[in-house]
């Protein structure tokens, strides 16, 4: 219901909308600046954003209370029954996205940054190959059945090596000299942990040693997507528009020091005015050569 026309509410409420609508157009403003190139590298921050990290989350307090259920069963009642089988549903919907986000990530990087088709159609044909194999492979791993732990082994490692493999084409921004800090070297190991964890799952109801290494496993995996966050904002600020790249990249990042922008330069002429204020005649042009 609005508020009524000719009362104070009233003009408050348009000021507010009217602000809102002059946001907006800033907004969408900004994104004038951007090319499709620039708004597809979004994709992968924005999943990443959105869903990704929410549902680490979710699954990080599901295991919480199915650690405190199972450990205390009479102190905690109040924690559904159905708290483990919710935090295995969500967990493979994690190791989904996490794998789904990294290839992501790593299309962009081979397909978008650099003039992928322009390779020989050997490796054009190899890499996409990859693709679909790691892929493939991802998709058997999560229809093998409990009793079948040697197809799992096998898909599993299969997703792991073509994300390795991927992940080492032309493109992909490793940070190898500071592989300790590097997002790309912290995704690919938690995608290896996210698969490894889904491949275990049958063990980990069988024998204590496996849900053990499992625990291990995945707070390892939470300290990775941590520092997955701290690196990911990093190289967001680091990476620039296709338009500020030509001159951005002739900084010097060592010295953090950049070049001085030239100066704009008229073509020949340059007019000036000039008025006389005695005889209040009207201004006249006259063009002064640029030295």
């Amino acid at each position: 219901m609005f508020p009524n026309r000719h009362g104070q509410p009233y003009r408050k409420f348009r000021t507010e909308l009217l602000r809102s609508l002059l946001t907006s157009k800033l907004t969408l403003d900004r994104f004038n600046l951007m090319n499709a190139k620039d708004l597809l590298g979004l994709i992968h921050p924005a999943i990443a954003i959105a869903f990704v990290f929410p549902l680490v989350g979710i699954v990080v307090n599901m295991a919480w209370q199915t650690r405190q259920r199972r450990l205390h069963p009479s102190q905690n009642k109040k924690i559904p029954p159905v708290v483990g089988r919710e935090h295995l549903k969500y967990g493979r919907w994690l190791t989904g996205a996490v794998v789904g986000i990294t290839l992501l990530a790593l299309a962009y990087s081979i397909f978008i940054k650099t003039p992928f088709f322009e390779n020989p159609p050997f490796q054009i044909g190899f890499v996409i190959a990859m693709f679909v194999l790691t892929i493939a492979a991802l998709v058997l791993l999560y229809r093998t059945r409990p009793n079948q732990p040697l197809w799992r082994a096998v898909f599993a490692t299969l997703t792991s090596t073509g994300l390795v493999v991927l992940g080492s084409q032309e493109g992909v921004f490793r940070r190898t000299n500071e592989w300790y800090v590097s997002h790309y070297y912290f995704g690919i190991v938690v995608s290896i942990l996210m698969v490894v964890s889904l491949t275990i799952v049958p063990e980990i109801y069988k024998h204590k040693r496996w849900r053990v290494t499992h625990i291990i496993l995945n707070t390892l995996a939470v300290l990775l997507f941590v520092g997955q966050a701290m690196t990911g904002a990093r190289d967001l600020l680091e990476i620039p528009l296709s338009w500020q790249a030509p001159y951005l990249y002739q900084c010097d990042w060592q010295n953090q020091v950049c070049p001085e922008p030239q100066s704009s330069r008229p073509s020949e002429t340059e007019a000036t005015a000039t008025f006389s204020p005695r005889t209040g005649s009207t201004p006249t042009l006259r063009s002064t050569p640029v030295l």
